[in-house]
C-alpha cells in the first residue's frame, strides 16, 4: 500500500498493535495522528516516535473513543492539523467481561462511529480525496 504523504488516524495508537501500526505507517512516509485515552502512554509514544521520525509527522490526541463528542473532535483536530485525512484505523479495543457495556461501546460502537466519521471526512463529495478504513479486532473481540 502506498502511504507516503498520506495522513492516518489510528485509535488506540499509543500501545500494542495500534502503536505497531503507527510505526509501520510512519516508516512508509505517512503522517499519523495517535488517538488514545491513556494520556501518559500517548505522550511517551509520541516522544519516542519523534526521535525516530520527524516530529511534525505525528500528533497525539487524548481521546476516549466511547465519547462521541471526543471522537468527532479528534477527527476535526486531525483535519485542522494536517489538512486532510486518508486512512482511518479503528484499532482501540478492550476485553473487560465485568463491564460488558463499556466493552461493546469500545469494541463495536466506536468502530462504527469511527467508520462513519472516516467516510464523512474522506468522501470526495465532502471535499476529501477518498481513502481507506481499516477495522481491527482481536480474537477476544
Amino acid at each position: 500500500m502506498h502511504v507516503n504523504g498520506k495522513v492516518a488516524l489510528v485509535t488506540g495508537g499509543a500501545q500494542g498493535i495500534g502503536r505497531a501500526f503507527v510505526q509501520a505507517l510512519l516508516g512508509k512516509g505517512a503522517k499519523v495522528a495517535l488517538l488514545d485515552r491513556n494520556s501518559e502512554a500517548g505522550q511517551e509514544s509520541k516522544a519516542a516516535l519523534d526521535q525516530q521520525f520527524e516530529a511534525q509527522r505525528t500528533l497525539f490526541i487524548q481521546c476516549d473513543v466511547t465519547d462521541q463528542e471526543q471522537l468527532k473532535g479528534a477527527f476535526k483536530k486531525v483535519i485542522e492539523h494536517f489538512g486532510r485525512l486518508d486512512i482511518v484505523v479503528n484499532n482501540a479495543g478492550v476485553n473487560n467481561e465485568k463491564d460488558w457495556e463499556s466493552t461493546i461501546q469500545t469494541n463495536l460502537t466506536s468502530v462504527i462511529r469511527g467508520t462513519y466519521l472516516g467516510l464523512e471526512y474522506m468522501r470526495k463529495g465532502n471535499g476529501g480525496d477518498g481513502g481507506v478504513i481499516i477495522n481491527i479486532s482481536s480474537l477476544a473481540g
